[in-house]
């Protein structure tokens, strides 16, 4: 064999390693289905309607549990909030009760949300 044979082939045999290699890789599996809910946090602070932001996160929520992926913190806890601007508390609850059972570190905040609503103080 001379060099340009032995050149060739380490090029082919380098060139199917690099394919093999790109054909078995996949992307990082992320440890939550964020679907849309950083979008609509953005929305919320440049003044949307809540109730178009509740139409699009409960969306979001019916994407991500058909993904099978679990909701980000601070998502029950950022839709609660949203129904609680419309007016729709029980609602309100049963998303925080949601985001403290997901995220037992977020009970404290949780509860002193419901506290203060149902002390008839607005959040």
């Amino acid at each position: 064999m001379n060099n340009a044979m032995i050149k060739r082939a380490a090029l082919a045999l380098a060139l199917a390693g690099a394919a093999l290699l790109t054909g078995c890789a996949s992307g990082p599996k992320t440890l939550y289905g964020w679907d849309g809910y950083q979008p609509q946090v953005y929305q919320h602070f440049k003044g949307e309607s809540p109730d178009q932001q509740i139409a699009e996160m409960e969306k979001s929520l019916q994407a991500i549990s058909a993904k099978g992926a679990s909701v980000p913190p601070g998502f029950h806890a950022h839709l609660g909030m949203l129904y609680s601007m419309t007016g729709k508390l029980d609602q309100m609850v049963a998303q925080f009760e949601d985001e403290k059972k997901l995220f037992p570190e977020s009970a404290a905040y949780m509860d002193f949300l419901l506290a203060k609503v149902n002390k008839g103080e607005k959040l």
